[in-house]
C-alpha cells in the first residue's frame, strides 16, 4: 500500500503531541528569523524561539550560541497556537537549573559566590548564578557604607530558597562563620564579647563566630541568674567544648576552667586571668574523659 503525501499530513493532524507548557523538550536548530529562532521539536510545525529567551546573558550574536543543527533541551513557555507551534524558552530553563541547583548547595550547606548588584534600606541585592538573591543587612560583615560593595563577589551561605514565591535569601555572615568553624577545634581557648543573654545561657562572639556558653557549662555550681553573671560587650575566655559543623553551632565551657565548684561566680577575674593554664589542664581532662 502507498502512503501519500496527503495521507501523512492527515496523519500529523490526528497525532497528540501532548505539548504542555513547562514541558522541557529536545529540539534541534532549524532556522533564523529577526526576532528568534526555529527548533525542530517533532511537532508539526516548528517551535520558536524569541531572541529575549535564548539565555540569562546578553548574546550579540544567536548564531554563534546557538549554531544550526544544535541539538538540546528546552523549556515550552506558550502551548501550542492554532498553527501547531509552541513557544520555548532556554533562558527560563537555565533559571530552573539554577534553582534546582541552588536548593541541592543549600541542603549541602555549600556556599557560593554572589555579586552585589545594589543597596537598599534593608540590606543589599546580589547574582547568584543568574538568579537575584538578597543579603539583609544583619547577614553582612560589614553593616556601614553598603555602596562601596557593588559589583563585588562575596561568599555566601544560602539561608532561604524558594523558587515558587522567586525568594533567594543569603547570609555572609554565616558563610564567614561556617569557614572560622573549619579552623577550630575541640579543647580551644577562645576569647570574645558577650553579644546575647539567654534563659539558656550566653551567646560569645569570637573570631567572627558565635558560640553558646550554656547555663550548665558556666561553673560547677548552680547559676540562678545569668544576668547577675554576665553583660552584654562584656569579654570573656572559654573553652570549645564541641563542634557540630552541619549546624554551624560550637558549645563553650567555663566550668571546666574552675579550680573549685563556683569559682566562676565568685572569683570570675581569677579564671581569666589564668585561663591560658587552666585551659592546659582542662584539655588534658577533656581528652580523657570529655567535660562534664
Amino acid at each position: 500500500m502507498s502512503f501519500s503525501t496527503d495521507d501523512f499530513a492527515k496523519a500529523l493532524e490526528q497525532h497528540d503531541y501532548q505539548f504542555q507548557r513547562g514541558q522541557v523538550v529536545r529540539g534541534k536548530v532549524a532556522s533564523y528569523s529577526s526576532d528568534g529562532i526555529y527548533v525542530d521539536v517533532g511537532g508539526k510545525a516548528a517551535a520558536f524561539l524569541p531572541i529575549d529567551e535564548v539565555s540569562l546573558q546578553r548574546v550579540s550574536d544567536v548564531e554563534k550560541v546557538l549554531p544550526i543543527g544544535d541539538d538540546r533541551e528546552f523549556l515550552i513557555i506558550r502551548e501550542q497556537d492554532a498553527d501547531g507551534q509552541v513557544t520555548l524558552s532556554l533562558r527560563q530553563l537555565e533559571i530552573k537549573q539554577a534553582w534546582q541547583r541552588l536548593g541541592e548547595l543549600q541542603e549541602a550547606n555549600q556556599t557560593v559566590q554572589a555579586r552585589i548588584s545594589g543597596v537598599n534600606k534593608g540590606g543589599v541585592t546580589a547574582d547568584v548564578q543568574g538568579i537575584r538573591g538578597f543579603i539583609p543587612r544583619s547577614h553582612l560583615v560589614d553593616r556601614e557604607g553598603l555602596d562601596v560593595l557593588i559589583g563585588k563577589a562575596l561568599t555566601v551561605s544560602l539561608i532561604e530558597v524558594d523558587p515558587s514565591r522567586r525568594r533567594l535569601v543569603l547570609s555572609q555572615r554565616l558563610a564567614t562563620q561556617a569557614a572560622s568553624l573549619g579552623q577550630l577545634e575541640i579543647g580551644q581557648l577562645v576569647e570574645g564579647r558577650v553579644v546575647g543573654i539567654k534563659p539558656f545561657g550566653v551567646f560569645v562572639d569570637f573570631d567572627g563566630t558565635t558560640g553558646l556558653l550554656h547555663i550548665n557549662q558556666i561553673s560547677k555550681n548552680y547559676v540562678s541568674s545569668l544576668e547577675s553573671v554576665f553583660q552584654v560587650g562584656q569579654p570573656i575566655k572559654a573553652l570549645i567544648i564541641d563542634i557540630d559543623e552541619s549546624k554551624r553551632r560550637v558549645s563553650l565551657s567555663t566550668k571546666v576552667l574552675e579550680n573549685f565548684p563556683g569559682e566562676m561566680l565568685e572569683k570570675m577575674t581569677d579564671v581569666m586571668a589564668d585561663a591560658a593554664d587552666r585551659a592546659e589542664k582542662a584539655r588534658k581532662t577533656l581528652s580523657s574523659r570529655g567535660a562534664d
